[in-house]
């Protein structure tokens, strides 16, 4: 009897162990790690293009010109800038609002340009201040037709070209980013990225 228990315990301890050793492994690394697993677009590619177009953007001088003379126009008020379309039109996935979000982010927060919500994000907000009309007392409701128009558009493109050969694949990353004049259709600003270019090389199908 006590064999017979012995047995089934080792049973149930052997798939116990069995279900724990088919568990993921997980390690955290820094976010600033490089991670190429399938050479596809990945957060590295992203952080290298938003700091080159980020940099490029802060440092312009056509930018920091417009900037100065509508800040001395209009009693210190900077440029108001709405993100438009970040087109993909790369062979892969890649979800470009990252892209134009960390830009936002960082050209927001230097303080040279502010910037205006736009898409979804713009129609829930007018639906709130809509429905305040009727549901909020009339000294904390939100008054109509008040928004800040955008002086200027964020609008970028991602392309890619692809090159192969064998087990060999080239992929080489373009990615665009333009700051133009809602009124008058004028580029104030253009940067470009594309310096990512990886190999790929497949492992050769053993017969």
């Amino acid at each position: 009897m006590m064999k017979k228990f012995i047995f089934v315990v080792c049973i149930v301890l052997g798939i116990f162990a069995s279900a724990c050793s088919s568990n993921p492994k997980v390690d955290r690394v820094d976010a600033n790690t490089q991670t190429d697993l399938s050479g596809y677009w990945n957060d590295t590619d992203v952080r290298i293009v938003c700091e080159s177009l980020i940099s490029n953007a802060l440092s312009s001088p056509r930018i920091d010109a417009y900037i100065k003379n509508f800040t001395a126009n209009n009693k210190g008020e900077v440029p108001a800038v709405i993100v438009g379309k970040f087109r993909n039109t790369s062979s892969e996935h890649i979800d470009t609002s990252i892209i134009s979000g960390i830009m936002r982010t960082a050209i927001l927060n230097s303080g040279k340009l502010e910037f205006v919500e736009g898409g979804d994000a713009r129609d829930d907000i007018r639906a709130e201040r809509q429905d305040q009309q009727w549901n909020a007392s009339e000294q904390t409701a939100s008054a109509l037709a008040q928004e800040t128009g955008a002086n200027f558009m964020l609008t970028g493109e991602v392309k890619s070209i692809i090159d192969k050969a064998g087990n060999t694949t080239v992929r080489t990353y373009f990615v665009k980013a333009t700051m133009t004049n809602i009124e008058t259709n004028r580029i104030l600003w253009e940067g470009e990225h594309n310096d990512i270019k990886k190999i790929i090389r497949q492992p050769r199908t053993k017969l």
